[in-house]
């Protein structure tokens, strides 16, 4: 694991006490220490005490590299401060960040509600076409019907006629029988 630490007390032997001031939790993350750590390290240190510097630890916790921290501190600097780029900043990035989820959130919940009123639309056409559709045959059958049944009217019309004028005839008949049987 990596840390920021500043060197403490120099030992007499090339040892120190290191104060550890932030550590790494991932590749861009650094969180400072809230409680004072020190360690005393055997190995030679080749820092001043003061000088801030970058310390490597090994699984087992063993200091495996001490690396002086002022590259990486201009870096920093030169990567972030440069631009503007102050905690304040960042702050406000991440709630920008923060309220264009929530807003895309609720553009995404407005898009699915859309899309299930337009779904359930779409199933109402559908069955609204099927009722028309059903009610459409009823109204050709009907109007078969009604044709069919104006045909049988129009056939009785002409059988009525015909056995009216029979009638009338029949009609014109006796009364030419009558007259004839008046006189």
């Amino acid at each position: 694991m990596h840390y920021l630490a500043k060197v403490q007390k120099k030992a007499y032997l090339g040892g120190a006490e290191l104060q550890l001031l932030a550590c790494q939790t991932s590749q861009y993350i650094w969180e400072l220490l809230s409680q004072e750590q020190v360690i005393k390290t055997s190995g030679i240190v080749a820092f001043n005490e003061g000088a801030l510097v970058l310390v490597k630890f090994s699984s087992t916790n063993q200091l495996e590299a001490v690396q002086d921290a002022s590259d990486w501190v201009l870096e920093l600097v030169a990567q972030y401060l440069t631009r503007g780029i102050t905690p304040e900043f960042l702050e406000q990035e991440i709630e920008r960040a923060e309220q264009w989820r929530q807003s895309l959130t609720l553009q995404s919940q407005e898009v699915a509600r859309r899309v299930l009123e337009t779904a359930a639309r779409r199933d109402e056409i559908q069955e609204l076409e099927k009722k028309l559709k059903l009610e459409r045959e009823e109204l050709e059958r009907r109007d078969l019907e009604i044709a069919a049944r104006r045909d049988e009217i129009q056939e009785l019309e002409k059988k009525l006629k015909l056995e009216q004028q029979a009638l009338e005839q029949q009609a014109a008949l006796l009364k030419q029988k009558e007259e004839m049987l008046e006189d």
